[in-house]
């Protein structure tokens, strides 16, 4: 990416970060704002992760899916969120360069992990609606959790093989105030192909299938209503329903990733092609990062399941024996 300061020379000028422009009382609101959003990301993910581990009846292949996101975003909220946002605020980078360096690749290797759960979770659904009797038959548990732990091993590796195939003839920006990577045009458009372009392309398309899907299972349903009444109608109507409200609630949140994410890859294309400033990547880098506080609210809003999880994480009840078997659903 690149950005203005990045046509400083090679040899760090003398640097000090800039006066705080704010008065005190503000500075203390951004700081207690910040220390809110990270508290809400990661108690709200770790209260995800307690659910889908600790409840049996939560243990499904999607829900592994969840679980994976759930713990890219408390990951994001511990090691990201609090660097970012003091970056944000003093509005400087204020800590060390070997810190840098892991800032940077903890934030690239966790974003791209987030948009490929995504991904995987798209895939999930549309197999899971278009294919349902070979999706129970071939879709098990831990066979999720072998394609998770791929995920997490392939990503890793692709980010310590950009990292050490390009600090030998990228810049690594991290004068005093200064914390950036970059990469050549090359490597650049390799890697938006990779951890954007992608799998955005999986996501837009398979979502779109699984709404075709879904409203042809609405017909399907209203004709099992009108032409039959027995209980195996009523029981294949319920299941497409459960399908496709899962379907829906996992595109809304699919939806708002994308919301949260576009920006920051748009301009990522953008400062390919133009002279960009660094404060503007810090605020589009907060959008991605705040998509981790979101997701567990989403989780929230449209899971009863998860609800009830959290009444009964926060009363302690989880302590109590054979807890795991309570039912949730």
């Amino acid at each position: 990416m690149n950005f203005t300061e990045a046509n400083k020379s090679d040899n760090c000028l003398p640097y000090t970060c800039p006066e705080r422009s704010v008065s005190t009382a503000v500075y203390v609101f951004l700081y207690v704002c910040a220390a809110a959003a990270v508290l809400l990301t990661v108690c709200g993910n770790l209260l995800v992760i307690i659910s889908v581990c600790h409840f049996k009846q939560l243990h499904t292949p999607t829900n592994m899916l969840i679980l994976s996101l759930a713990v890219s975003d408390f990951l994001v909220g511990v090691l990201v969120m609090p660097t970012a946002l003091i970056w944000l605020i003093e509005s400087c980078w204020v800590f060390k360069r070997i810190y840098c360096m892991y800032f940077l690749c903890s934030a690239y290797f966790l974003s791209s992990m987030s948009i490929y759960s995504v991904a995987l979770i798209a895939v999930d659904r549309y197999f899971a609606l278009s294919n349902p009797f070979l999706y129970t038959k071939a879709v098990s548990v831990n066979t999720m959790c072998i394609a998770v732990l791929c995920d997490w091993c392939l990503l890793l590796a692709y980010n310590l093989g950009v990292l050490f195939f390009n600090l030998p003839f990228t810049s690594l920006i991290m004068c005093p105030g200064d914390c950036y990577f970059l990469l050549d045009e090359v490597w650049s458009l390799v890697d938006l192909l990779v951890t954007f372009v992608v799998p955005l392309a999986v996501i837009t398309t398979l979502y779109a299938l699984v709404f075709v899907i879904a409203r042809k299972h609405a017909a399907a349903i209203r004709d099992l209503n009108i032409h039959t009444r027995t209980q195996a109608s009523n029981n294949a109507a319920e299941s497409m329903k459960s399908e496709r409200k899962a379907a829906k609630v996992l595109g809304i949140l699919v939806s708002v990733f994308l919301a949260f994410l576009f920006p920051y890859f748009i301009y990522t294309v953008l400062g390919n092609v133009i002279e960009t400033e660094v404060e503007s990547y810090q605020k589009v880098l907060m959008l991605v990062c705040l998509n981790s506080t979101v997701n567990p609210v989403i989780y929230a809003l449209f899971y009863p399941w998860f609800r009830k999880c959290v009444k009964l994480t926060l009363t302690l009840q989880i302590f109590n024996t054979d807890s795991s078997l309570i039912n949730v659903l």
